[in-house]
């Protein structure tokens, strides 16, 4: 029998967490509340006055909490050892904030940790995994940290500074390899015992911590990575949660309910304080039974490409190797652009009867991409695109030819531009195709903006944005000016399209007309 005891750390909104406490213990889950010391006292009395009758609710001792410090971990500690002494029917404790939800039935909660008997805690390599995107890495561990960098940032960098001019460094404690993850997790009794029994007796290693910088993203991460074995930890945490390009968290809104119950996690953070829809809905849904979930994942998939739409990362000036590499005077590119790839490679299949022209599909758009040996170049899409006209040129060379046609989705403006800036010829056919509600749902689901499952209503609110993203870049493409450029129509006459393919190969009018009169060319 599983059962959660929810560690909850939290420092405002007293009424929130009463409601959230008796959310979660109203199908006989237990609450433990470290309510933050710096609040005011009458929030903290009004938490006691509503909670302190009921058994299923334990408060820790408090502690005054700064973002980046020991406090955190230490808050965090007290609140486990509560869990521990007041729930000893607890199988998992469960470590929330105050601006937590659950997105799950505790049903399907309860199912799910029963399934597998893991602990689960983002823990990965703190030096390699590359998990810390911005600011200082190593100087986390290797100084001491005796100041908060938000609200004594001057003492916080005069220390470090002073620190590395007298090279005062310190080891990590001997045996331990340092990890790193999310703040959030849940971990097994056995786990938690482990680890209150673990401080006991290492004080060493509670000493390097209390002066570490963010010491929340690497205690437990490291202690629990210490203890366990590898094979009963998922290395992945259970709330959802993402963070914009500032760093800061993503605030969820009303109109998420159906997105936040389609992730793959049992709590979501952070709800925003003004989304009461969204947190009277996501309040009732814990205790319900019966309910089914459609996992699709898309969630941060999704909100990258609503946030990311009309930024172009462009560098500021080309490396030395691309301004040197070009792909030959003397020779022919035929670039074909088409957001529906099939119509591109059916369109390619019916020239490679007329033709002998070698000819790669979307080799910048997917991974693995039928290619020679190039001596590596053609390993990646990232070494294809980063090496794109020597790549051109190798494959030229490979083949002996002096043509060579190359399908490229219509998002990869910029590479369009680097190869009509070669000295080669360079012509393009663009492929403009009718794109039906089908299609752009078919489309989301392929690039994990929707899930298999996804809620129909949902998708009729993003499908209008991927259309105006798939217009936008066709009128991107005749913006930038190239010369010549062809254009096949889906609702265009098949003289029309001749015309078109004929100019674009430099082949006889009728040969291009046997191609486009065929039909299904078009067809989804």
């Amino acid at each position: 029998m599983v059962q959660i005891a929810y560690i909850m750390l939290c420092h405002k909104d007293p009424q929130g967490v009463i409601d959230k406490a008796r959310q979660l213990t109203a199908v006989g889950d237990k609450v433990v509340i470290h309510f933050d010391a710096r609040a005011p006292r009458k929030a903290y009395s009004t938490l006691r006055q509503a909670l302190d009758a009921d058994a299923n609710v334990a408060f820790a001792k408090r502690v005054k909490c700064g973002w980046g410090e020991w406090s955190l971990v230490q808050a965090t500690l007290n609140g486990l050892r509560a869990a521990v002494k007041s729930f000893p029917d607890a199988t998992h404790f469960y470590l929330l904030s105050g601006d937590c939800m659950a997105i799950k039935t505790a049903e399907y909660a309860h199912g799910l940790l029963r399934a597998d008997d893991l602990d689960y805690i983002e823990s990965v390599d703190f030096f390699t995994s590359g998990w810390i995107r911005t600011g200082f890495v190593k100087e986390r561990l290797i100084h001491r940290h005796l100041f908060n960098e938000r609200t004594q940032k001057r003492l916080f960098y005069a220390s470090l500074n002073l620190q590395r001019w007298l090279r005062l460094t310190r080891r990590i404690p001997a045996g331990l390899e340092m990890m790193i993850g999310s703040q959030w997790w849940c971990l097994r009794r056995s786990t938690v015992d482990s680890v209150l029994r673990f401080v006991r007796q290492r004080p060493d290693v509670v000493r390097f911590f209390r002066t570490t910088w963010i010491p929340d993203e690497t205690f437990f991460q490291t202690l629990v990575h210490h203890l366990v074995p590898s094979s009963e930890i998922c290395r992945r945490n259970l709330t959802f949660l993402m963070f914009s390009d500032y760093g800061l968290p993503v605030t969820f809104y009303n109109d998420h309910y159906d997105l936040l119950l389609r992730q793959d996690y049992l709590f979501a953070r952070k709800i925003s304080p003004e989304a009461t829809d969204l947190k009277t809905r996501l309040g009732a849904l814990y205790a319900r039974t019966g309910v089914t979930f459609d996992i699709s994942r898309e969630g941060r998939k999704l909100h990258a490409f609503l946030t990311h739409r009309g930024r172009f990362g462009q560098r500021f000036a080309p490396r030395i190797w691309e301004r040197s590499a070009t792909v030959g005077r003397d020779r022919t590119l035929l670039l074909v652009t088409c957001k529906k790839w099939h119509v591109a490679r059916r369109l390619m299949d019916r020239i490679s009867f007329l033709s002998n022209v070698p000819m790669y599909d979307y080799l910048f758009d997917q991974e693995n991409v039928p290619l020679p040996p190039l001596g590596g170049i053609e390993s990646s899409i990232a070494k294809r695109t980063r090496h794109r006209r020597a790549l051109m040129r190798m494959l030229f060379d490979y083949h002996n030819t002096d043509r060579l046609l190359v399908c490229l989705d219509t998002a990869n403006l910029g590479l369009m531009r680097d190869l009509f800036a070669d000295r080669c010829e360079s012509r393009l056919l663009e492929i403009e195709c009718d794109l039906s509600d089908d299609y752009l749902a078919g489309h989301a689901r392929r690039i994990g903006l929707a899930g298999d499952h996804a809620d129909p209503e949902a998708l009729t609110h993003i499908l209008p944005t991927i259309r105006y993203d798939v217009i936008a870049e066709a009128d991107a493409i005749r913006d930038a000016g190239f010369a010549p450029v062809h254009c096949m129509r889906e609702r265009a006459s098949a003289e029309e399209n001749a015309d078109a393919l004929a100019a674009f190969l430099s082949i006889s009018h009728d040969q291009a007309l046997q191609v486009v009169s065929e039909e299904h060319l078009f067809a989804d």
